[in-house]
């Protein structure tokens, strides 16, 4: 992506906004990082600290093998999570 640097201003930021607008309006982009949480077997509650309704979330890695999966309607305080072995994951959340 290159950003028009030599046009007058208010059609730059027409320009600029084309190219930047998609990405900031990905909702994985206002994502939240959660390292090393660590799953019982059975169901485990996560505080996602979002601060809104939550749209999905994403296993970056985990430490054993495990079917993880979500187990409660997304909301906007938890991610409630079911697992059927202990693992500790790493979870990017949106």
């Amino acid at each position: 992506m290159s950003l028009p640097q030599k046009l007058p201003l208010p059609l730059m930021q027409t320009q600029w906004a084309q190219q930047i607008d998609p990405v900031l309006t990905n909702i994985l982009v206002s994502g939240q990082y959660l390292p090393e949480v660590q799953l019982i077997n059975g169901v485990t509650v996560v505080n996602h600290k979002l601060s809104r309704k939550m749209q999905g979330f994403l296993i970056c890695g985990q430490n054993a093998a495990a079917n993880i999966y979500y187990s409660q309607p997304f909301n906007d305080i938890n991610l409630t999570l079911t697992s059927n072995a202990v693992v500790t994951v790493n979870l990017w959340v949106f």
